[in-house]
């Protein structure tokens, strides 16, 4: 028998509060589409670095544009006699966006009672991905933006209803996009399904920091911390224990079986490693002949210890004397 594991519920959109912080309301202006933000560019005109288009009521452009379409037709309604404000028609707005789609509320026994029209989702194998934004160099990083990896076919209204329900995150807006995999000739001209994935970058409206990378530390905070991953977890030392180990399987490889690349270690690699170890060898030479030198200038004497025996002693199954010249 599956357990329950989450109910999806499908919501238009996160109703937010009333005002937006204006940090909400920049990051909102900053990540609207470079289509859209042309197009308000060559209407209203540019929009300051660090500033928001929107109104002080909270309306975008695109919702002053409708309110005032809508204003002028005729089509909305009148509250107390009065024409519908800004603010009314944005809070209409948003209690429209944030009902349920799949609960409806019904009358029993003359008790209001919500009852749920569509069915549970049991063991959802949908995997959804928190990654740092992207920012570009020089510029700080947004807090008020999530960026997340979702399957293709999660919707903006199933990411926006999981973020509300699970961890009852509040959200002004999602933005996605898909990122295909290329081809690969060697499997055919064929994609790699993993590489393919839908990014959704998602506008919040309390603040997220997402924990800081080691590029971004100062050197000598980056130092202690990468200090500490090795001493931890050993991952160059690793590397290097898998370096030596592919070199040794594939020293001496005949017309049998061989590594594939990347794991097979190429001559080219074998070549370098020889080559380096003669440098460091022969610079150890070069280094002491120049101590000796430097020690005939000064006039000192130069004494060489004498090898032990166990150092000059021929290998056993060898010849034990050598001839004099």
């Amino acid at each position: 028998m599956q357990a329950f594991a989450l109910t999806a519920r499908r919501l238009y959109s996160t109703k937010p509060p009333a005002v937006l912080p204006e940090a909400a309301r920049i990051a909102r202006t900053s990540s609207t589409p470079l289509a859209v933000r042309l197009r308000r560019r060559k209407k209203f005109g540019p929009t300051a670095v660090g500033t928001s288009d929107s109104t002080p009521e909270g309306l975008t452009p695109t919702e002053l544009a409708r309110y005032k379409r809508l204003r002028a037709t005729g089509q909305l309604k009148v509250i107390g006699g009065e024409p519908v404000s800004e603010v009314q028609w944005l809070e209409r707005m948003n209690e429209r966006r944030s009902r349920v789609r799949g609960l409806k509320t019904v009358q029993r026994n003359g008790q209001e009672e919500t009852e749920v029209l569509g069915r549970r989702v049991y063991l959802p194998n949908i995997i959804i991905r928190l990654v740092r934004n992207n920012t570009l160099k020089g510029e700080p990083y947004n807090p008020y933006e999530a960026t997340f990896r979702i399957p293709k076919s999660v919707t903006k209204t199933d990411l926006r209803s999981y973020l509300l329900s699970i961890y009852g995150v509040q959200t002004t807006y999602i933005r996605t996009d898909n990122y295909i995999s290329p081809l690969f000739p060697r499997l055919g001209n064929k994609r790699k399904s993993f590489k393919t994935y839908k990014r959704a970058v998602v506008g919040l409206v309390d603040p997220f920091y997402y924990p800081q990378r080691i590029e971004d530390m100062p050197a000598v905070q980056k130092e202690e911390r990468e200090k500490w991953i090795e001493d931890t977890f050993q991952i160059q030392a690793t590397r290097s224990l898998q370096k030596y180990e592919l070199l040794r399987m594939t020293q001496g490889q005949g017309k049998g079986w061989k590594f594939k690349e990347p794991l097979a270690t190429k001559r080219s690699h074998i070549l370098r490693l020889v080559a380096e170890r003669r440098e460091k060898r022969e610079g150890l030479i070069i280094g002491q002949a120049r101590e000796w030198q430097q020690m005939r200038a000064r006039g000192e004497s130069i004494t060489l210890k004498a090898p032990s025996k166990d150092l000059i002693a021929p290998p056993t199954g060898e010849l034990s004397s050598v001839p004099a010249n």
